[in-house]
């Protein structure tokens, strides 16, 4: 495996790749890895004859810049985990490197990035783009793996790619999560031994809302969301959203849409958790 952290030399190793006439897959990564980026890893090496993993914690998708500071950096540990699940590239650029100049390109893909987090976190998706896009051109991928943990941000992304043209499959990965239900995310690493037993509430009220919504209106469901999340000590709802999976626009009946998901952001102390459930999966 190399590590590799300047554009000129990850695109002279993935030109000679290109000779050969091998595919290459991206996963891109803001490091502080686990194992639900392991699984974008292995398959994206299944599907690719080379597998490019990038680590690069991006400035211009934080709008909190307490939370960019705090953001945990474990490259040592991130590439050896990698480096057991078959990547053949890891590229781990400093900041200077993607952004030589400030990046004031504008992103916009309404209405899919002026709901939910576009609404909480102004600039974060702009952000998204300008390092997703810049990891698009260094590496030229065939593949590109995003998790559907950040359903929004897959959405956007996939938007991204048709709007640019970009020559490459996005693939959509489903959430991984611990053995007691809570969604892996980076962000864990920062709870505490009792801010982790209260974040395990907001998978359990989403997995619970399954069996309610068979029986109760849309309405009925998001409320009982709302109120379970509530009644966990330690967290505090920023918003459940019940969206169209293609549109991410609110729907107000089961009748609304083939393809229904909730989408969910809570506060467990300082530590903002996503998540989300599939209330009818989406047809082919």
């Amino acid at each position: 495996m190399k590590l590799i952290q300047t554009v000129k030399e990850l695109q002279t190793a993935l030109d000679d790749v290109r000779a050969q006439g091998k595919t290459i897959g991206l996963v891109p990564t803001m490091g502080a890895l686990h194992a639900g980026h392991a699984s974008l890893v292995k398959r994206c090496v299944a599907e690719n004859d080379v597998a490019v993993v990038s680590v690069f914690v991006n400035p211009t998708q934080f709008n909190d810049k307490n939370d960019l500071l705090k953001y945990p950096r474990t490259l040592e540990a991130d590439c050896h985990l990698l480096e057991g699940v078959g990547a053949a590239i890891v590229f781990a650029p400093s900041v200077d490197e993607m952004y030589p100049e400030p990046d004031n390109r504008h992103f916009s893909y309404a209405p899919l990035d002026t709901v939910m987090e576009g609404v909480h976190r102004p600039g974060h998706f702009n952000g998204v783009c300008q390092i997703v896009s810049k990891l698009f051109e260094a590496v030229k991928p065939d593949r590109a793996y995003f998790g559907e943990k950040d359903f929004q941000q897959l959405a956007i992304i996939r938007e991204m790619v048709r709007q640019m043209r970009y020559p490459l499959t996005i693939v959509g990965c489903p959430i991984v999560r611990e053995a007691d239900g809570l969604a892996l995310s980076s962000r864990n690493a920062r709870l505490s031994e009792a801010e982790r037993v209260s974040a395990l509430g907001i998978s359990q009220t989403l997995f619970r809302s399954l069996d309610f919504a068979k029986g109760h209106t849309l309405a009925e469901t998001k409320r009982f969301v709302e109120e379970g999340i509530a009644s966990v000590e330690g967290l505090r709802l920023e918003y459940f959203e019940i969206v169209d999976g293609r549109t991410l626009q609110t729907v107000s009946s089961w009748d609304d849409s083939d393809y229904i998901v909730g989408c969910i952001t809570v506060y467990c102390g300082e530590v903002r958790l996503i998540d989300n459930i599939k209330y009818k999966e989406e047809t082919k």
